[in-house]
């Protein structure tokens, strides 16, 4: 009896502590009586002060979400209307061996040792800069951009006035002026600009003829004004440069388009890139023009 009378002691202590002490509403827990984990609403739990979260909406994104287009690229020989706008059409001529393979080993061989090669130095924003290439100019009248001029310099190498001759005849525009440009290896360059200096006037034709290594030449087009510099969604051109290959880039092509030889990571050989153009003398009193829409530092 006794141990009956033991347990249903223990069994009415658990049955009477169901009931919760009045001192327990007052936030009070009495040490006599452990607090009870409820199944009630998650406010026992000391979060009923707390909201509920607001059910997600979604939003609209402000700008409409866009592909970017794919990049284009061009390695056969042909005619190609990059783009044609309020500016005018932009086309590329590319001529791939424009120079038979032997002759134009024997070219880059030559100029290489016998042209007068420098490392120019460059302005922007009154801070001086060495392009990451080597450059010598023909002309007779000096050319500016980027901050800097180069002299006028009119007694041309023989093997740079039969290139000019030969480039005039397959482009039908006659050039007075050259800028060649030379790319030791891989990590030389040239950023993004345009040749849209006022000293080769309007719709300028620039023929670029490639002797060394392949290296690519890209281009991307102007963005629009409500882009605000933006050019993720511009179209992209790439046209691999392979010994010996003439490139002509005519029309609204330095008003609407930027051109780069970026930096590669990996072995290349010495390239020579002859760029011909026309220089025309400028108004007495004008400020030589810059290269306005260069944007991205040669370093």
């Amino acid at each position: 009896m006794s141990d009956k009378r033991q347990r249903a002691r223990v069994q009415g202590s658990w049955a009477r502590t169901r009931a919760l002490p009045q001192h327990h509403a007052t936030g009070v827990v009495s040490s006599n009586h452990p607090p009870q984990i409820s199944n009630s609403a998650p406010s026992s739990w000391g979060f009923g002060s707390q909201k509920a979260s607001k059910a997600f909406k979604f939003q609209q994104p402000v700008k409409p979400i866009r592909d970017v287009p794919p990049e284009k690229t061009i390695e056969q020989a042909g005619n190609y209307e990059i783009s044609r706008g309020p500016s005018g059409v932009s086309r590329l001529r590319l001529m791939p061996g424009f120079l038979p393979p032997e002759e134009a080993d024997w070219m880059l061989s030559k100029l290489l040792v016998e042209l007068p090669w420098s490392q120019k130095t460059n302005y922007r924003q009154g801070e001086a800069y060495e392009e990451p290439r080597l450059t010598c100019w023909w002309g007779e009248l000096p050319y500016t951009y980027a901050g800097s001029s180069m002299a006028a310099n009119a007694e041309w190498h023989p093997l740079l006035v039969t290139l000019r001759e030969m480039v005039a005849q397959v482009s039908g525009c006659s050039f007075n002026s050259l800028l060649c440009n030379l790319y030791r290896d891989g990590h030389d360059s040239i950023g993004w600009h345009s040749d849209n200096e006022a000293s080769l006037g309007a719709k300028p034709t620039i023929a670029s003829l490639s002797l060394g290594d392949t290296r690519v030449f890209n281009l991307r087009k102007q963005p629009p004004p409500e882009e605000n510099g933006d050019y993720t969604y511009v179209d992209r051109v790439r046209v691999p440069l392979i010994h010996g290959t003439l490139l002509l880039m005519e029309g609204a092509t330095q008003d609407d388009w930027q051109h780069q030889v970026a930096k590669e990571y990996h072995d290349r050989g010495p390239r020579i890139n002859l760029t011909f153009r026309t220089i025309h003398p400028e108004p007495e009193g004008h400020r030589p023009g810059t290269r306005t829409r260069f944007t991205a530092k040669q370093h």
